[in-house]
């Protein structure tokens, strides 16, 4: 376990850029905050972080980088993670798809041949594959839920009880969906444990800081950089990523693809995490959401960092492992790494 006070913050001429890209974005009123979770609409609208930590352990903060929030949707990338090292891709790809879809993240829509959700990152799927999770009734699952967490982030974390209850509370789409797999033998008895499972996961708290050593957890290959500690098979990092990159962004993931570049994921919180493989995770925490549930701020934020900083899969693909120590050296020097 680390304690937080021990963790090594980096000062770089980058922590001045991602200063000055936080006071640009600061003032930005867009968007607005979700209000379909009663105590999701409490949240200040003018809380605003962005972290990067490094696959060295580095860690870049700005903002109310400490400040703690529920992970929502977020949780669906680390929870199908624990998914495919309990069962495998074969089968869990016999329960969830990994297509992409045009529809909203809330939708209640299954693939119309094989009847399964079409992937992980919608709520469908994501309930398929929380109900997934081994364990011996629901204290172990929540338990091993947790233990999961904690490997990512390298410190103790909780559920959110007020935003479990009103989640569960209000939870009438996510109920539908369940009984709608069901239906069809995509999940299994006792729904309801499953679907209370699921209102858990995307009730942890978590800090901006906490989500971009997650991120950088997976571009390091599984090892957490802060604490050195193996918190998901490697194996299970190509899966994770490419239906990150794919689908992490709701009916925005075309358009993400392609000006961003590298995978990602939202919550309905307003976090967002970035993996760019090998170098860092990126989290930015901002709640006011626009119409497709994604963080004003987050993927103004993002697409900045890509475009200045030369992150996307396609544009980096061919520099070499050096690559994290040129980027600084060019933020260094005129805050460009094209």
């Amino acid at each position: 376990m680390v304690n937080q006070e021990d963790i090594k913050i980096a000062p770089s001429p980058f922590q001045a850029f991602l200063d000055d890209l936080h006071s640009k974005y600061k003032s930005i009123t867009e968007g607005v905050v979700a209000n379909y979770i009663p105590e999701l609409a409490k949240v200040n609208p003018n809380l605003f972080s962005i972290c990067i930590v490094t696959v060295n352990g580095d860690i870049y903060p700005v903002g109310n980088y400490n400040q703690l929030f529920t992970i929502q949707s977020i949780s669906k990338v680390f929870v199908y993670g624990l998914a495919l090292e309990d069962h495998g891709r074969d089968y869990i790809l016999t329960r969830v798809g990994v297509e992409p879809t045009g529809d909203a993240f809330n939708s209640i829509i299954l693939d119309e041949q094989s009847k399964r959700p079409y992937n992980p990152m919608v709520n469908a799927g994501a309930i398929a594959t929380t109900s997934l999770i081994k364990g011996r009734g629901a204290t172990e699952r929540l338990n091993r839920l947790l233990a999961m967490y904690q490997r990512y982030i390298g410190s103790d974390v909780f559920v959110d009880i007020s935003v479990f209850t009103s989640e569960r509370s209000t939870g009438h789409r996510n109920r539908a969906m369940g009984h709608l797999m069901l239906n069809f033998g995509m999940i299994e008895e006792p729904i309801e444990e499953a679907l209370d499972l699921y209102f858990q996961q995307c009730a942890v708290m978590v800090s901006c800081k906490d989500l971009a050593v997650m991120a950088a957890t997976l571009a390091n290959k599984g090892v957490n950089p802060v604490t050195k500690e193996q918190a998901i098979d490697s194996s299970c990092i190509k899966d994770i990523l490419s239906v990150m990159y794919t689908c992490g962004m709701y009916n925005f993931a075309g358009e993400w693809a392609y000006k961003v570049g590298i995978p990602a994921k939202s919550g309905v919180s307003g976090g967002i995490i970035a993996v760019v493989p090998n170098v860092m995770g990126i989290a930015v925490f901002s709640p006011p959401l626009d119409s497709r549930g994604n963080s004003v701020r987050g993927v103004k934020v993002c697409e900045e960092l890509s475009q200045h900083l030369g992150l996307h899969q396609f544009e980096c693909s061919s520099k070499s492992s050096h690559f994290l120590d040129s980027l600084f050296r060019n933020v260094e020097m005129n805050g460009n790494g094209n």
